[in-house]
C-alpha cells in the first residue's frame, strides 16, 4: 500500500538580543558554565520576571516580514514539566493568546515558490543545557549549565503541510535566511540558534484523515532534519505495512548513526497544565509600536532577489547567494555604485568574494577591512577594460587580501593583459601551425574547434591575453589562410 507523508515544523529560534528574555543577564554563547545567572533565571523564591522589549521586537518584525497578524495583546503562560535543564521546573511562554498568528513564508522549490502557512509564531524563554556522560565520556554524572535558560525564544508553528523531507530542509533554509536578513538571529544550528521538531504522520496515499503522529525532537541541522524524517518516514511505512500501529511518542534522531530512539511516549496539552504567568502583565503592542516595527522592516530577501534578476539581469544562483544576506547586497550595490558592471560586481560577490570567506573562515567585514569595496572595484575595472585578464585578476586578489598589497602598486606586481597585435600574432601563428588538425576542421566548416585554438594561444600566453582579442586574430590568420575557390 502506498503511503503519503504529512509533516509539520515546530522552529525554535534563539534570539540574538544583549540580555535574557526574563531577566539583564547576557545571553552571550561560549560563556564559562553557570556564568550567566541570576535569582531571576535561577529560578531563585521571589525573584520576578521583567519582559525583554527588544526580544518582543524582534517577533514583532518577524511576524511582520510572514505577513502574520499581530495580537494588541497577548498573554505570557507557565508550561509545567519535567525540565532537568530549567531551574524553575517550567518555562514561561505563549499558549493561547499568543503574539503572532497566521502568516507564511515563500520558499523557492525546484517547481517554483511555493508558500508554506503558519499557525503561529510566539516568544518563549529557553531551558539550560545537559551534558551527559554517554555522549561525553571525559565524565561519569551528567552535568547542567544554565547559562542558556532564559535566553530569548521565539517559536514558529507551520501548518502540517510538508509531504516531503526536501520541503522542509528547503523550509528550514529560508528561515534561517529570513532571520538572519533581519538581524534577529544567528540562525546557527550547530551552535542552537535554530532548533527544530518535527511532526510526522502516514495515512493512506489519497485519503484526507491524519494518521497517528510521532514527533522528532531538537534535530540540530537542515540535514540532519532531512535524514531523519526520511529515517521516520521509512519506519512508519514499515510498521503499517507489518500490521502494526504507530503508537504517538518522542523520537530522538541519532544524524552520526542514522538510528531513532523513542524518547517518551507524547504528552497532550493538558499534561502541560497550562496556566497565564501570574508575574506578567498582559503583553500589549500599540500601534506606535507596530508603526515603528513596520518602518524598520527592511525589504525582504527574495524580492530583492526578483530585483536583482528582473532588473538588473543578474542569472538566479547569482542571485540568490547575493540576497543570502544585507551584508552581501551591501558590497553588490557598492561595487555597483564604483562603476562596475551589474552581472561583473555579482558574480564578483557570489563566486570569488565567497569562496575567500570559505577558505579563510571569516565575516564579510573581516573582508573588506583587509580589501575595501573601492579598491576591488578598481580591480575588476581593469579586466573590464581589459588592462588585466580575469585569471589575474584572481591572483591578485589573493595577493592583495594574504599580504595587504599597497593599491597604488597593486596593478605593478603583474597581470597586465597582453593584446596588442605585436605581441599576440606570434603566438596564434604559431598554435595555427602547431595544430593543423583542429585547422582543417575549422577551414572544413567545424567552427566549434576556434575554442580549442583559442585555449592554445592563452596557454602559451600564460592566461595573460585577452580572450576576445585572440578569438579575433585567429578568426583573421585563418580567413587569409583558406583556400580560395
Amino acid at each position: 500500500m502506498a503511503y503519503d507523508a504529512v509533516i509539520g515544523l515546530e522552529c525554535h529560534i534563539q534570539l540574538n538580543t544583549k540580555s535574557k528574555m526574563f531577566c539583564g543577564c547576557p545571553a552571550e554563547f561560549g560563556a564559562s558554565p553557570n556564568a550567566n545567572v541570576c535569582p531571576v533565571c535561577l529560578g531563585l523564591p521571589g525573584a520576578l520576571p521583567v519582559t525583554n522589549r527588544a526580544a518582543i521586537d524582534a517577533a514583532i518584525r518577524l511576524g511582520l516580514a510572514l505577513g502574520a497578524t499581530i495580537r494588541a495583546e497577548s498573554v505570557f503562560a507557565r508550561k509545567h514539566y519535567f525540565y532537568p535543564d530549567m531551574p524553575k521546573n517550567y518555562q514561561i511562554t505563549q499558549y493561547d493568546r499568543p503574539l503572532c498568528e497566521g502568516g507564511a513564508l515563500p520558499v523557492r522549490l525546484a517547481s517554483g515558490t511555493k508558500a508554506f502557512p503558519l499557525i503561529r509564531v510566539h516568544a518563549e524563554e529557553d531551558t539550560g543545557k545537559s551534558f551527559h556522560p554517554e555522549r561525553y565520556g571525559d565524565r561519569q554524572v551528567s552535568r547542567v549549565d544554565f547559562n542558556r535558560a532564559g535566553v530569548p525564544l521565539l517559536e514558529l508553528v507551520t501548518q502540517p503541510v510538508f509531504h516531503e523531507p526536501a520541503e522542509c530542509a528547503a523550509f528550514l533554509t529560508t528561515l534561517r535566511r529570513l532571520v538572519r536578513w533581519l538581524g534577529i538571529s544567528d540562525g546557527d544550528m550547530e551552535k542552537g540558534h535554530l532548533r527544530c521538531d518535527a511532526n510526522v504522520s502516514l495515512r493512506g496515499a489519497g485519503e484526507a484523515t491524519l494518521g497517528t503522529k510521532t514527533e522528532l525532537k531538537n534535530l540540530n541541522s537542515i540535514k540532519g532534519v532531512e535524514k531523519g524524517l526520511i529515517a521516520e518516514i521509512a519506519r512508519q511505512t514499515r510498521e503499517l505495512e507489518a500490521g502494526r500501529a504507530i503508537v504517538q511518542a518522542t523520537l530522538l534522531y541519532d544524524a552520526d548513526h542514522d538510528k531513532l530512539a523513542v524518547m517518551r511516549t507524547k504528552e497532550q496539552a493538558h499534561d502541560y497544565r497550562y496556566f497565564p504567568e501570574p508575574d506578567l502583565p498582559v503583553l500589549r503592542v500599540d500601534e506606535a509600536w507596530l508603526a515603528s516595527a513596520k518602518e524598520r522592516l527592511p525589504e525582504l530577501p527574495w524580492a530583492c532577489e526578483d530585483d536583482l534578476v528582473e532588473g538588473d539581469g543578474v542569472p538566479r544562483d547569482a542571485a540568490a547567494i547575493v540576497c543570502s544576506d544585507r551584508e552581501h547586497l551591501r558590497l553588490y550595490r557598492a561595487l555597483v555604485s564604483e562603476g562596475l558592471p551589474k552581472l561583473t560586481a555579482a558574480k564578483l560577490v557570489a563566486n570569488e568574494v565567497r569562496k575567500i570567506q570559505h577558505r579563510v573562515g571569516i565575516s564579510l567585514p573581516e573582508f573588506e577591512a583587509r580589501v575595501p569595496p573601492k579598491l576591488l572595484a578598481k580591480l575588476y575595472l581593469r579586466v573590464e577594460s581589459a588592462q588585466v585578464t580575469a585569471t589575474a585578476a584572481k591572483g591578485l586578489l589573493d595577493e592583495v587580501f594574504e599580504q595587504g598589497a599597497d593599491p597604488a602598486t597593486l596593478f605593478v606586481s603583474g597581470g597586465t593583459a597582453v593584446s596588442s597585435a605585436d605581441a599576440l600574432a606570434p603566438l596564434v601563428r604559431a598554435v595555427i601551425d602547431e595544430h593543423p588538425g583542429p585547422v582543417a576542421q575549422y577551414l572544413g566548416g567545424k567552427t566549434a574547434t576556434l575554442g580549442f585554438l583559442v585555449g592554445q594561444v592563452m596557454k602559451k600566453s600564460g592566461g595573460q591575453a585577452v580572450p576576445q582579442t585572440v578569438r579575433e586574430m585567429l578568426e583573421a590568420e585563418l580567413a587569409r589562410r583558406a583556400p580560395t575557390g
